[in-house]
């Protein structure tokens, strides 16, 4: 890697003016040095090499101090005359050169990677690695901040990177002028660095974003990646390469849509662990029947999937007619084409038969005019829209929406539990597992603690709970413990575990009397207090003596039990 670039291009442009420089002087000096000078009282005098170097150095700057040691006879004086001509001249044209050089694009993007590379190197806080930056990571790095993690993007294009330094984010961050799949950014951004958290790329490019994820595992095999796909054959690729997190927002919206048709519960607390509702909030239920959806790309081919796995009656319209060879065969009868906003169009697709219409296509102006006509013609139509910008969402709220789905929401809130909170992101996998009943009695149980449950982990290790860790073995230790009120230990506090990872294996809503092990990691729900007493009974000697005992533990029996041993 050239980490020295824009110091070579230094040289290698300078390096003309330099020698006219150097021959100028040479010349000059030899002329003062050869011939002859007289001093104060008449003697022929010689300059040394010093006085004729130092006289040439003032006179050729245009400085200009006098005539040193003494002054000059008229051969000197002539001499002095030409040489000023083509010293002054050598300079010009070297000063002329370095200013061409520092308003030369190609070397100031050398020396700003310089310059960046100093920073990343110097970087000694946990950080993420964005490919691209847009409003999608924007949020994602502000929420990144909150959990105290660093961010490093690369981005090509100068309007981005202009924003960039607009937002003007605290702590800084860094960004690079590459091109994202650039084997040297991708070095220079720091992904071999142990500080390195993760790399993120939600290009729209699939191919972008399978080649980005192959060049990340070649220069880091254990760099977590998290990397965007928006087809199934593009999901098996980037599992093949060992993507840890992939991120098809489309599928996550065709399964909320799933859940919303048949375990409305489920979905409202998988919308809650995203932070998209609250707990108490109406039902998100969408009833069966016969579905119009307006666009087959990304989106309707997962809709497509979904729904007709749940028996749904659905019919497409579709303005592109090429799409009409991408769409199953044995399915064709229930795609036309046509636009979706046409009066006509909808009304030979029997939309006053439908029970809901989703506008799903890539263009919000586009979804907005579909569903203004389809109101018009079936006032009691169910509307779903796919807002695509997040800058239209006070838009798509003032259009009576039934539900409105964000694509690059879903993307900020997956990417953030992802990375930053890994247990909620198992927990919302596992979710549906638990069944409508039980999520029912669930939601109830967090409402009762609080009407905004906290969320939590724990893991049992020396680093989060070194007194559960130091005892495990010694002691009978169950998750019960954890409950225990440090106020009254005969009360229990307000606090749920909904999941607990051992040994790669996940189990949804531990029972309290299991017993625990070392490195099993916890995912609860409770209040702040709940919280508290469950970190000090991790953390403290003297807390856990008394959850697990019953009796305060003093300083001074500790102190006696140590000097014992």
């Amino acid at each position: 890697m050239k980490h020295h670039s824009s110091l070579w291009l230094i040289l290698q442009r300078m390096r003309t003016p330099f020698l006219v420089i150097i021959l100028t002087y040479t010349i000059s000096i030899i002329g003062l040095l050869l011939i002859d000078g007289m001093d104060n009282e008449g003697k022929p005098y010689h300059l040394t090499i010093f006085d004729a170097f130092y006289f040439i150095s003032y006179t050729a700057t245009t400085i200009g101090f006098g005539e040193t040691p003494f002054a000059f006879t008229y051969p000197q004086r002539i001499w002095v005359s030409m040489s000023i001509f083509f010293t002054v001249t050598g300079w010009f044209y070297s000063i002329g050169t370095l200013i061409a050089l520092l308003q030369n694009k190609l070397f100031l993007e050398e020396f700003e990677r310089a310059k960046f590379a100093r920073k990343v190197a110097y970087l000694k806080e946990k950080y993420i690695i964005f490919l691209g930056y847009n409003t999608i990571t924007s949020e994602i790095i502000k929420k990144a901040n909150e959990y105290g993690l660093r961010a490093v993007v690369v981005e090509k294009e100068e309007q981005k990177r202009d924003h960039l330094l607009l937002e003007n984010f605290t702590p800084p961050v860094f960004c690079l002028n590459a091109d994202a799949y650039n084997p040297e950014a991708l070095e220079l951004a720091g992904i071999k660095s142990p500080y390195c958290r993760a790399i993120v790329s939600l290009f729209e490019n699939d191919a972008l974003n399978l080649r980005i994820a192959l060049t990340s595992k070649v220069l880091n095999p254990t760099i977590t990646m998290a990397i965007k796909s928006t087809t199934k054959n593009q999901t098996e690729n980037l599992l093949d390469v060992g993507v840890q997190i992939i991120e098809n927002p489309f599928e996550i919206i065709a399964n909320q849509i799933h859940m919303a048709i048949n375990t409305p519960h489920v979905l409202r607390l998988a919308r809650w662990i995203y932070g998209i509702c609250n707990l108490y909030d109406p039902l998100l239920t969408l009833p069966r029947g016969k579905y119009l959806v307006c666009g087959y790309g990304r989106m309707g081919k997962s809709l497509l999937e979904v729904l007709q796995h749940d028996g749904i009656e659905i019919v497409f319209a579709e303005i592109d007619q090429q799409k009409i060879h991408h769409f199953p065969v044995d399915d064709q009868h229930m795609i036309y084409i046509g636009d979706g906003d046409d009066k006509e169009m909808l009304k030979s697709l029997g939309i006053e038969q439908c029970v809901a219409i989703i506008a799903g296509t890539n263009d919000d102006t586009t979804n907005l005019s579909i569903l203004s006509t389809a109101k018009k013609l079936h006032p009691k139509i169910i509307t779903i829209a796919r807002e695509n910008e997040l800058e239209d969402f006070s838009i798509f709220e003032s259009s009576n929406i039934d539900t409105i789905f964000i694509p690059a929401k879903v993307l900020i809130n997956k990417t953030v539990n992802a990375i930053l909170n890994p247990a909620l992101d198992l927990f919302i996998k596992n979710i549906t597992n638990l069944g409508e009943e039980r999520v029912i009695a669930l939601t109830k149980h967090l409402i009762n603690i609080d009407s905004h449950p906290l969320l939590f982990t724990l893991k049992i290790d020396e680093a989060q709970a070194p007194m559960l860790s130091q005892n495990i073995h010694a002691l009978t230790l169950k998750l019960s413990l954890l409950k225990t009120s440090l106020k009254n230990r005969t009360f229990d506090n307000n606090l749920i575990p909904l999941m607990r990872l051992r040994n790669k294996v996940v189990e949804m809503l531990p029972d309290w009397e299991s017993s625990l092990e070392k490195n099993d990691l916890f995912l609860f729900a409770g209040d702040a207090n709940a919280q508290d007493h469950l970190e000090y009974i991790a953390n403290n000697f003297y807390e856990f003596h008394y959850a697990y005992y019953g009796e305060e533990k003093s300083y001074f029996n500790k102190f006696w039990a140590k000097k014992r041993i």
